[in-house]
């Protein structure tokens, strides 16, 4: 339930420039992640951007959802990138051309689109606006959006359960919505290099540190040449991973594609099963029992891999997460090898890994993005204590270093762009959405 609040002192002044951020990231019909860097609409960020848009421009927040799915295929596949046609092709990499979409009978004729996944956060987004107050006007659109909703998640209910145990598994590092985690190092190395270098000389990736670049820019050759079959997928592709990020936030927007089925009048029935299948087999499949915490697993070795990320505390979005396995979890999180030793929580890897880099996107530094996904888990399931930890060290981030990209996880300097806008729309959620015991 959404509590209204009167934002005071200088949570007003956070309140406004967050809200200025958003605003001038604005072009007309979505919010680009960045001024300069990233210049197109990314599904992850969209996501994010109309969480907090619900509570400052619901209008608007409807129109980036609309926008976003405008690039949905006829799969139900919603691509990771939906490309602006009024950014020159060659202003980022990989583009249009590479991608080449539009060869693709399912894609969509009238617009450029990347050809995977990411983290389906949109039914979660699109409850936001349910919880608002323009209550008729919100309906309306619901029912023009839930159909775009429902194909999205039998897509990766059909096509992506890769391990046919009710997970959605992921074909790329890029799916994962954190690019260059450690979480990918082995999955990734056991793919044959391409023959010769694909990424050196481009200056526009589309991150600063991918894991491996080369291999990155195979696996979406390898697609490509397939036609992004799911046989193809299934039987050959070589990276293929089951992530308790993406499956936690799978799971969190199922419950509210059935929440938001209930408000239409549709049957949220079968939303609520897929929600069961996926809780136990985030259980059987992910959760490491000897070391407590869930981890990735790598389908074709059949192993989980090693190393312990944030992606490990999304389950916490499961409400029905058993109370024992919360309990590791929060252990986890507030020791010395998370928040227990970061200043500024939550680093995005073990701190004790020889994997963590404090300055290394995925590898180390802390997000506001993922802070906010930690912090949704825990106002689930009533952890007071944690919810207000990421929440105050949230807030002083933005306070200390502006909406950035990402930040140090010790002193709080900010990294990678400027007014960078999922930081500033979910402090908008921060602030909107706050309970208190």
């Amino acid at each position: 339930m959404i509590m209204g609040f009167r934002l005071i002192g200088d949570e007003t002044a956070v309140w406004n420039a967050a809200a200025r951020v958003l605003d001038a990231n604005w072009t007309g019909t979505t919010t680009v992640p960045s001024p300069g860097l990233y210049p197109h609409q990314w599904s992850w960020d969209s996501s994010f951007v109309s969480v907090g848009l619900a509570h400052h421009r619901p209008d608007r927040a409807r129109i980036e959802l609309m926008s976003l799915f405008r690039g949905q295929w006829a799969t139900g596949l919603v691509p990771h990138i939906v490309f602006s046609s009024s950014v020159s092709r060659h202003a980022y990499f990989p583009g249009p051309e590479f991608w080449r979409s539009r060869a693709q009978a399912d894609a969509p004729r009238s617009v450029d689109t990347s050809c995977l996944a990411q983290p389906p956060l949109q039914a979660l987004a699109a409850l936001r606006l349910a919880q608002g107050p323009d209550q008729e006007g919100s309906r309306a659109f619901l029912t023009r959006l839930y159909p775009y909703l429902a194909a999205q998640h039998a897509y990766l209910a059909r096509d992506r359960d890769v391990g046919r145990c009710g997970l959605v598994s992921l074909c790329h590092p890029w799916e994962s919505g954190l690019e260059n985690s450690p979480a990918w190092d082995r999955p990734l190395a056991a793919v044959e290099p391409p023959g010769a270098p694909y990424a050196r000389d481009h200056h526009h990736r589309r991150t600063p540190a991918d894991a491996d670049p080369d291999r990155c820019v195979s696996l979406i050759t390898a697609m490509r040449d397939a036609g992004y079959r799911p046989e193809y997928l299934r039987d050959d592709h070589p990276f293929v991973v089951e992530d308790p990020l993406f499956n936690a936030v799978f799971l969190a927007s199922t419950h509210a594609l059935a929440e938001l089925a209930e408000i239409i009048g549709a049957d949220p029935g079968p939303h609520r099963e897929a929600a069961e299948r996926i809780h136990t087999a985030m259980l059987e499949r992910l959760w490491d029992g000897e070391t407590n915490c869930f981890r990735a697993r790598d389908v074709r070795s059949g192993q989980l891999v090693p190393v312990a990320t944030i992606a490990g505390f999304a389950p916490l979005l499961d409400p029905a997460l058993p109370i024992a396995i919360v309990r590791h979890l929060v252990e986890l999180l507030l020791s010395a090898r998370f928040a227990g030793a970061a200043g500024y929580p939550l680093p995005t890897c073990d701190v004790q890994s020889a994997a963590f880099d404090r300055a290394g996107y995925w590898r180390g530094p802390t997000w506001v993005n993922t802070n906010w996904l930690v912090w949704l888990g825990a106002l689930t399931h009533h952890l007071n204590a944690v919810s207000d930890l990421l929440f105050g060290s949230t807030l002083r981030l933005v306070r200390q270093s502006g909406f950035r990209e990402y930040f140090d996880p010790f002193d709080g300097t900010g990294r990678g762009s400027h007014e960078f806008s999922w930081s500033a729309a979910l402090v908008l959620d921060l602030l909107a959405l706050r309970r208190r015991s």
